[in-house]
């Protein structure tokens, strides 16, 4: 299936800044954060050499996703200020050669594992996104050594990762699975719903801390994120009655109201900031995939309104690079997204 009809709450001034924020973000080489396991002196090789589509914005998803924000805006609005400049850095960056390189490192037994699942999935929905979109540009070398070693993982994976950061197997997954329907591709969603319906059907009464100091993501909300898409609503709404059965006791108000950050500028505390918006989206889905009079309609939608508000306050905070080199895509994703 293509993308649905779009809809956009941001203005074209927003819109406009999260542009050029991205792209200077994918062009800008330090610093960096080298997450490679080096066997020798001749692996030190700048990362541009190595990844010369997604060397840029610090690490290697934070690249891929500032790409996908980039993409989707200049799908949805051609005439910002800033698209003319942002389809020349694009020209640069995603040509057929580099992608080549990309994905022959994939292939290679250096990454087999390497940021899997959460670059893998952001690359898997900027695919998805030029393939549907009509624009010139094109990462299908990289996608399709991509597609496969998640299959390959997915379709074996027994157990979920239920952190708040990167290795969340269930954001991902989502993630993944949108990307899917958006291009037709059956065998690829089919193993995004096993595999929810594998890790989280039978989970109830969820009893985790949250949020850790370092999360990003909410472990709850990004299952039920998950579950919705893999589950009917009616089925949906029985299976969040079971998985948080007292989601409205003050027990979990500490998931229904933002949490406050005090430092934005730390890596953590950049963490904290997105957290709020990756919540906005979270409890935004749930609210709209629940069935007509559900008892946690109405509570999903207010914290959704409330970690939306909270968490467009960091995105042009000017927090410094920390926060700046992945934050707007989250708000993007929260307020730029198919309906």
């Amino acid at each position: 299936m293509m993308w649905a009809m779009e809809a956009t709450r941001l203005d074209d001034s927003t819109a406009n800044r999260l542009l050029g924020i991205a792209i200077d973000n994918i062009q800008r080489d330090h610093p960096v954060h080298w997450t490679h396991v080096i066997d020798g002196d001749h692996r030190l090789v700048p990362q541009r050499e190595l990844h010369p589509v997604f060397a840029g914005s610090f690490d290697w998803h934070s690249c891929v996703h500032q790409t996908w924000l980039a993409v989707r805006l200049l799908r949805l609005r051609p005439a910002l200020a800033g698209a003319d400049a942002a389809r020349d850095a694009l020209d640069k960056l995603i040509t057929h050669e580099n992608c080549v390189v990309e994905a022959g490192f994939f292939a290679s037994p250096a990454g087999r594992y390497w940021e899997r699942p959460y670059g893998w999935a952001w690359l898997l929905l900027l695919d998805a996104e030029l393939r549907t979109s009509g624009l010139p540009w094109s990462v299908a070398p990289i996608a399709d050594v991509l597609r496969n070693r998640w299959l390959e993982w997915v379709s074996a994976a027994r157990l979920p990762i239920r952190t708040g950061t990167h290795g969340n197997t269930a954001f991902a997954t989502g993630l993944v699975f949108d990307a899917a329907l958006a291009t037709g591709d059956a065998e690829l969603a089919s193993a995004c719903a096993d595999a929810a319906l594998r890790w989280h059907r039978d989970e109830v009464a969820y009893g985790g801390f949250e949020p850790d100091a370092a999360d990003f993501l909410s472990p709850a909300l990004t299952t039920a994120d998950l579950m919705r898409r893999a589950l009917g609503t009616a089925d949906f709404g029985a299976w969040l009655d079971a998985y948080l059965p007292d989601l409205a006791s003050p027990r979990w108000r500490v998931l229904r109201e933002p949490f406050p950050v005090d430092d934005p500028g730390d890596p953590y505390g950049s963490h904290l900031a997105g957290l709020a918006l990756s919540r906005a989206w979270n409890w935004e889905a749930i609210a709209d995939s629940l069935p007509a009079g559900h008892r946690y309609t109405e509570l999903a939608r207010t914290a959704s309104a409330a970690h939306r508000e909270a968490g467009w306050t960091y995105v042009f905070g000017g927090h410094g690079y920390m926060a700046d080199h992945w934050l707007g895509t989250f708000g993007a994703y929260l307020d730029v997204k198919a309906c």
